[in-house]
């Protein structure tokens, strides 16, 4: 990709220049010509005058002399003729009539204006002495076109010095730009190639690059930092699925064995021990199914009414805490509604009441409390229960982070990434006099249909 960022800004480049370095040229050739014919052409017109006042006013040829010499050290060849073609002065190095001066003569006497032309390296002028209409003679100078040559040349190797220092600075900066886009092009080739072969932790540092590059790097970055969270995420949760159902399994096994070798009166123990033990296998199951399907969840936000799906909730477990003993009761008030997930209330509020029940002892009290605020409904289920330590509040949302649960341990990891997909908070505080208050944070529904 440098070399075509480099050949085509080159390439560019030259076009570019040449378009304007060949008019350029072109334009200063033609000027220093007409500029170098009108001075040869004022040349003779000065030796016309000086020879008028001797060939029309009969004056002594001092000044045309004069003039003759001045043109020979310049080293210009004249010649002066009288009205009948006669030579009547010239420069050591004479114009004869013969050739292209003799015509020049000619036209001149016969009172046209002739086209100087440029001949074997010499331009030759021809002027009329008086006017062209009535000449008393002719006078036709001869000049070297050599300084001519030499100017013109000169400026086309200036303006070919200038195209080719633009050409190479104009590679320069190419190049430069190729290495400024491809360099970090290549840290991402080389940072994808190491995240495809499992260096998780690989990701692409691009400081100097284009804003478009540097954006991709980030992307990148941020899908990289992704991947290797999904990863260690799936690798952790094999691990920790793999720790809590080699217990559940090898407690089955060894019932099973012990029920094939066990006597008739000890089987249906054995056999009663054994269903435990593949209920709680099932319930670990559906755990981690219900856990997959939040985590894979992407809610779409509607409005929930927290009041009613509370009362909702309350009215579904109040047969459960009525049989352990246990006063549930909800104090939410009518608020704003909250902007949650089809049915995740409903499912955040079973998961806790199930904690909160298992936890309470007999006589013990569950309550449901509402704070509405301008942003976020404040929902907070509060137990007496045993309560809960600073460490395990810490581990709590974690699969199998409580060691102490009764259940499978991923009750309060399913309300965690349900509330948090849906923008919301949840944290466990202890309760004034003991116990566990879950404290969740929800956010407010938002009409957009209004500005």
């Amino acid at each position: 990709m440098t070399r075509r960022i480099v050949l085509a800004l080159l390439a560019l480049t030259i076009v570019v220049v040449a378009a304007a370095a060949v008019p350029l040229g072109l334009s200063i050739t033609e000027r220093e010509h007409l500029a170098f014919r009108d001075k040869t052409q004022a040349a003779a017109r000065v030796i016309a005058s000086s020879a008028e006042e001797y060939l029309s006013d009969q004056d002594p040829a001092t000044a045309m002399n004069a003039d003759l010499a001045e043109a020979a050290r310049a080293g210009d060849c004249a010649a002066v003729f009288d009205v009948h073609g006669r030579l009547v002065a010239a420069t050591p190095c004479p114009i004869t009539r013969s050739g292209e001066a003799g015509d020049l003569v000619d036209e001149t006497l016969t009172g046209r204006e002739p086209e100087p032309p440029e001949t074997e390296g010499r331009l030759l002028a021809a002027e009329p002495v008086g006017t062209f209409r009535q000449p008393a003679g002719a006078v036709v100078l001869s000049r070297s076109t050599a300084p001519l040559d030499t100017r013109i040349t000169v400026a086309w190797a200036w303006i070919s010095l200038v195209a080719a220092a633009g050409v190479a600075a104009a590679a320069l900066v190419s190049v430069r730009i190729a290495r400024w886009v491809g360099r970090p092009l290549t840290t991402l080739d080389t940072a994808a190639r190491n995240l495809g072969e499992g260096r998780l932790g690989e990701r692409a540092t691009v400081a100097a690059a284009p804003p478009e590059v540097r954006r991709l790097a980030a992307t990148f970055n941020t899908m990289a930092a992704r991947m290797e969270a999904l990863i260690h995420g799936h690798q952790a949760v094999v691990a920790d699925v793999s720790h809590q159902l080699r217990t559940p399994l090898a407690a089955l096994r060894l019932r099973l064995d012990l029920l094939a070798t066990a006597t008739p009166e000890g089987a249906p123990e054995l056999l009663a021990s054994a269903q435990e033990e593949v209920a709680r296998l099932s319930r670990l199951v559906d755990g981690l199914l219900a856990v997959a399907r939040a985590e894979q969840a992407v809610p779409k936000p509607v409005p929930v009414h927290v009041n009613e799906v509370a009362a909702d909730r309350v009215a579904a477990w109040e047969p459960i805490a009525q049989e352990r003993g246990i006063h549930l009761t909800s104090h939410c008030q009518d608020g704003p509604p909250v902007a949650l997930g089809p049915d995740h209330l409903e499912q955040v509020l079973d998961n806790l009441l199930a904690n909160a029940l298992d936890a309470v002892p007999d006589g013990g009290t569950v309550t449901l409390d509402t704070t509405p605020g301008p942003d976020t409904v404040r929902l907070k289920i509060v137990d007496d229960g045993p309560g809960m330590s600073p460490d395990a509040r810490e581990q709590a949302f974690r699969r199998f982070g409580n060691p102490q649960a009764r259940g499978s341990g991923l009750g309060l990891a399913i309300v965690h990434r349900l509330i948090t997909a849906n923008g919301g908070s949840i944290a466990l505080e202890d309760t004034p006099g003991g116990g566990l208050t879950a404290v969740l944070d929800l956010p407010t529904w938002h009409d957009h249909r209004t500005p």
